[in-house]
């Protein structure tokens, strides 16, 4: 009986130690844990869309910081074109037209589990971009020369998800896919809605997360 006292008494003090240590250590996940952790980082993106029924490429940067692992804001931009072939001569003059332009603006980012090795964030862009309509012209041997055609300016929305995977404390890879919603685009010959349409493919992190 005075062993099983000195066992429970000796079980006690040690849950005693680590509960305490935890205590100062701040380790208890708390609603409102006075030990707050803000970062911020930057990140390009490369993904593959549709723009008018033609494979096209979306890539860009953007830059944000990050509050206590849970909530992004920033700025991001990004390009893209739909002739990514554009070296190939095409006799038909109406597949010599392409299109090609920019958006950006500001993004929200909310992040799900950001300690946690795979997570998922919520990344929402809001902003304007411009588009051309462009005509390769002119070829020869050497140059593949264009010529814009017609242009506009139009506004973007942009929700997505991204699945991130913390490689390194400062490096993360993420696998994302995105809606892109814009006003009606006014260009010769081409449908308003020419951008509405999904994104996929990578954002590479750097920064203090």
């Amino acid at each position: 009986m005075k062993q099983l006292t000195i066992l429970l008494a000796f079980i006690l003090a040690t849950g005693l130690a680590y509960a305490q240590d935890d205590y100062y250590n701040d380790q208890v996940e708390t609603i409102f844990s006075n030990r707050k952790s803000n970062g911020g980082y930057g990140a390009f993106s490369v993904g593959y869309t549709q723009i008018d029924g033609r494979d096209a490429m979306v890539a860009g940067a953007r830059g944000a910081f990050i509050f206590d692992h849970s909530f992004a804001i920033g700025l991001a931009g990004y390009g893209f074109v739909n002739d990514l072939e554009h070296y190939d001569y095409r006799p038909n003059p109406e597949e010599r037209f392409f299109l090609a332009g920019g958006y950006g603006g500001l993004f929200f980012e909310p992040i799900v589990g950001g300690t946690k090795p795979v997570h998922v964030s919520f990344p929402i862009l809001v902003g304007m971009g411009g588009i051309s309509l462009i005509e390769h012209n002119r070829w020869d041997w050497d140059w593949n020369y264009t010529h814009e055609y017609d242009t506009d300016l139009f506004f973007v929305f942009e929700p997505g998800v991204e699945l991130e995977v913390n490689l390194t404390r400062f490096f993360r890879i993420a696998a994302f896919g995105s809606y892109r919603l814009t006003s009606d685009i006014k260009l010769y010959d081409t449908g308003a809605d020419v951008l509405r349409g999904f994104n996929v493919g990578m954002t590479f992190k750097f920064g203090k997360f």
